[in-house]
This record gives C-alpha cells, structure tokens and sequence, in this order.
C-alpha cells in the first residue's frame, strides 16, 4: 500500500507543482508588464522587477486551492487514461482507499500553504509594498502609489510608507474639532516610534480657526508653521501599521485578530478583516473540498475525457469558487450575517458536490 501512496502522491504532487509554477509565474509576468507602466523617477525597472519578485509567495499562496483543484484533475487524469485506476480497483482497492491516497499529499500541500501564508507572504508583501510606495511618493504629501488611509478618533491620517524597521514616511494628518471642522493639517516626513509614542519630524502644519474663533477678526486667519519636531499619542503601533500596508488576504492570522479588536475599538468596521481570517483558517477544508470534487469528476463524468476538456472543468470550477467566496464575503457585511458562514458555505458546497459525484458513480 505504501508503493501505492507513492505512486498516486508522484503523480498528484507533479500535477499540483506545475500548475501552481505556470499559473503563478504568468501572473507574476502579467503584473510585471503592468508594473512597466509606472516606471518614472526612483520607481525604475530594477525596483519594479524587484516588487515583482517580492509578491510572488502572495500569488503562489492565492493559487494553491486552484492549483490542487486541476493538479489533481492532471494527476489522477493521467492515471485514468492509462486505465491505471481500473486496474488499482480490479486488484481490489476500493475507492475510498484511492482517495485517502489522493489525500496524504494533499496534507503537504496545505501544510505548505499555511506556513506560506503565515510566515512569508506577511514579511514579503509588506516589503514589497514599502519598498514601492517610498520609491514612488518621494517627498510628496499624497501620491496614488500609497493607499494607507486610517481613522484614529478624530484625525484622519494618510501614510506613504511604512518601513519594514517600523519607522514611517509622509504622514498626513488631519485634525478635525467635535463639531466636525477641519482644526489642523499637518504633514510630517519621518515618524519613529519610541516608548510608546510617535516622534515626528521635519513638520509643516496649518492650522484652521474654529467657530468661536471666526467670530473674532483678530483670531480668524488660517496660520502656518514649521516644526522641528513633535509627539504624537496614538494607539497605532508599528505592528498595526504593518498590518494596514498589506492586504487583508495577505496577512497572518495573528495580525488579522489584532488588527480587527484595534478596529473594533475605534468603531470602524472590521468585516473584511473577519472574511480574511477565517478565509485563511479554513483553507485546509477549502482544498480538502476541491480535491474531492477533482477525485469525484476522475471516477464520474470526467473518466475517459481529453486533458484539454480537464483543464477546462477544473478552470470553470475553481474560478467558480473563488467568486462565490469573492461575492459572499462583502455580502455578509451588507446584510449582517457571520463571515465564517460567508467563508464555510462555497466549501460545503463543493464538498457536497463531491459526495453526490461519488456516490453516483458507485
């Protein structure tokens, strides 16, 4: 039994390996092209090539439910054609003995996958993502290239970069009073973080006259200031900031718990954040289920086909379940249910799924 496992592993394992190389490697090659397209100043073609580079653990990761799905679907297809699994279960090996071989690979790729997405997607994506937005903002306030946009209390903050030693680039800040009027802007060019609070440097800021203030002629002008130097208290810490850099699908789980209560705290929505981390602990079921319904089409309806017709079904299902976790995610929120219903359903489906192809083709 154990040449079996073997056997059926080679051919499972193969399968998974080249798909999950082909697939990641043009969406890294694609991204490259689109990366081409934002090279100007520091941003250059090394530093593209390089973000490129840093991101390809984040699509590796993002492919290997896909990539189980039609590796096993190339694998076990292999088998199938040579009428290799006609003769495992004319010897006297039952399907359900099959499919436990089918799956002892299986563990390996999702041990793979959530020390992945655990422990490097984290520390590269947020590399990547430094290393792209200081080279692109410079010196400039806003720039398209950053995305960190963040709420603490009543200051609205934009960062450019957050580097990975946990010191920060442009921070913007606007302050707002309890009537909602814009009270201080201010723009600082390095932040670090030192016993627990925020020391800014090299700061411009202009200040706003409030209500009261407007009333008087002598208080009412907008006034403008350069700083050496300031402290500013705030609950971000770099590790939370570290967090915001990155996508919610391309954190660790810790960060995704801790960075969900911080929100919650603050009272802003955490939902997508909730989709996230129970997206990535229930991975191993997510593949366990594709892989079933890959072993299910290979004993029913997908035995004796082509391998282009393979590839076809296991593209149109795995992209099939991808979108239906893509839709029922910001659904959830829409509509209040629990984001781990919104994660758990497209996976009992496809497990149903397999069960139902499975015991047909008994």
């Amino acid at each position: 039994m154990k040449l079996l496992d073997l056997y059926i592993a080679r051919h499972v394992l193969g399968g998974f390996l080249v798909v999950l190389l082909v697939v990641a490697g043009l969406d890294m090659l694609f991204a490259l092209v689109e990366e081409l397209k934002d090279v100007e100043g520091s941003y250059t073609f090394a530093a593209a090539v390089e973000y490129s580079l840093l991101t390809l653990p984040r699509r590796i990761y993002e492919f290997i439910p896909l990539s189980s799905l039609i590796g096993c679907l190339l694998g076990l297809g292999i088998l199938a054609s040579s009428s290799e699994l006609t003769v495992m279960r004319a010897a006297g090996i039952s399907t359900l003995g099959i499919i436990l071989s089918v799956m002892k690979p299986v563990l390996l790729i999702i041990v793979f996958a959530l020390g992945l997405g655990e422990f490097v997607v984290p520390h590269t994506e947020q590399q990547a993502q430094s290393h792209r937005q200081v080279a692109q903002t410079g010196s400039r306030a806003i720039n398209d290239a950053s995305r960190v946009w963040h709420r603490d209390e009543r200051t609205f903050l934009h960062i450019n970069a957050v580097i990975p030693d946990g010191s920060v680039r442009g921070v913007s800040r606007y302050e707002f009073n309890e009537d909602l009027t814009l009270a201080r802007s201010s723009y600082a060019k390095v932040g670090r973080y030192e016993e627990g609070k925020w020391v800014l440097t090299n700061i411009r800021e202009t200040r706003f006259p409030s209500a009261e203030d407007r009333a008087t002629p002598a208080t009412s002008t907008v006034t403008t200031a350069t700083l050496e130097s300031e402290v500013w208290e705030s609950g971000l810490t770099p590790e939370l900031l570290k967090v915001v850099m990155v996508q919610p699908t391309n954190l660790s789980m810790s960060g995704l718990l801790s960075y969900s209560e911080y929100l919650k705290e603050q009272g802003l929505a955490s939902s997508q954040y909730r989709v996230a981390f129970w997206s990535k602990l229930l991975l191993p079921l997510a593949v366990f289920a594709l892989v079933l319904v890959a072993v299910s089409f290979i004993f029913g309806p997908l035995r004796s086909v082509t391998l282009g017709q393979r590839l076809i079904t296991g593209i149109i299902v795995g992209l099939a379940f991808k979108l239906t976790q893509d839709i029922l995610g910001p659904t959830s929120a829409v509509f209040g249910f629990a984001p781990f219903v919104a994660v758990i359903i497209p996976i009992l489906i496809c497990a149903g799924f397999g069960f139902w192809l499975l015991n047909r083709a008994k």
